[in-house]
């Protein structure tokens, strides 16, 4: 159930490829580049979206350019910009800046729709904050791919996640969704890969299929990458740092996400300030 891929230097190789084999449904690649350096892919099977972790590119899909794309120099300053990427269409990216830091998210769809850019502007106003100090679980949102966008997208959720202050829970209360049984619940893979601030920081992944089991639990450090088919899954930072994580999201059938909560700690949802409009987010 699930996988951890510890940090590597992949090479601008797909961390997660088509057809993995435990998330078949995400794709995702981490790229670098140097300043005029370029790269090239294209997923017939998959929508992907192309989000600067730092510095500036220029995109091509197909005939459509959109131009100085990213501003930020990490993750940890500023809001993301993202170029949608449908299937079949073969995106190029050049860093313009002296080099960048690129996140593809890959989701697996049958259908072929139009590249749009996510701009910077449009992530700040789809930010959401919740939980609090006091809980532990203080966290903000900022969505790329979401509600907001869900009339020109497939079933692919993108999300950059972190949590506020430094070290404290996430994902909690616990919650799955790997059943297709709307409304309570709906299918979907996942694929995250963290980062940590300061870069020397840490944090644990948990991940337990039925709610009385226990782990397995992994050590998670900048550049892990967690594959998640199926139960709950709650991740904790380190005291002292702050924790990010870049969130890959595919619905099997439903373009909503729908969790559903361990009943052990369901009760949560209704104390930890702020829940209910995060889940809102996601639908």
């Amino acid at each position: 159930m699930g996988k951890h891929i510890a940090p590597y230097d992949n090479k601008n190789q797909p961390i997660i490829d088509i057809n993995d084999d435990t998330t078949p449904l995400c794709y995702f690649n981490n790229v670098q580049l140097k300043k005029g350096e370029s790269f090239e892919y294209q997923l017939d099977d998959y929508e992907s979206v192309v989000t600067l972790a730092g510095g500036t590119c220029d995109i091509q899909v197909d005939d459509q350019h959109f131009e100085n794309i990213g501003r930020r120099k990490d993750v940890f300053d500023g809001h993301p910009a993202s170029v949608y990427v449908p299937l079949k269409m073969q995106a190029k990216i050049t860093c313009i800046s002296e080099c960048s830091d690129i996140l593809i998210a890959g989701g697996r769809y049958d259908k072929q729709l139009a590249p749009f850019m996510i701009s910077n502007g449009e992530t700040l106003d789809d930010t959401v904050q919740y939980g609090s100090d006091d809980t532990k679980t203080h966290r903000k949102i900022k969505h790329i791919l979401g509600q907001q966008n869900s009339d020109l997208r497939g079933r692919l959720l993108v999300s950059e996640l972190f949590t506020v202050g430094a070290g404290g829970w996430s994902g909690f209360p616990s919650h799955k969704h790997d059943v297709e049984r709307p409304p309570m619940e709906t299918r979907f893979e996942e694929v995250y890969q963290f980062r940590f601030n300061p870069g020397q920081g840490f944090g644990a992944q948990f991940l337990y299929e039925h709610e009385d089991d226990c782990g397995p639990a992994y050590h998670v450090k900048t550049g892990s990458v967690i594959a998640i088919d199926k139960g709950y899954h709650p991740s904790v930072a380190a005291p002292g740092y702050e924790m990010y994580y870049f969130t890959i999201i595919v619905g099997a059938e439903s373009k909503s996400l729908r969790q559903y909560w361990d009943p052990h700690h369901e009760y949560q949802v209704h104390t930890i300030p702020g829940i209910k409009d995060m889940v809102a987010k996601f639908k």
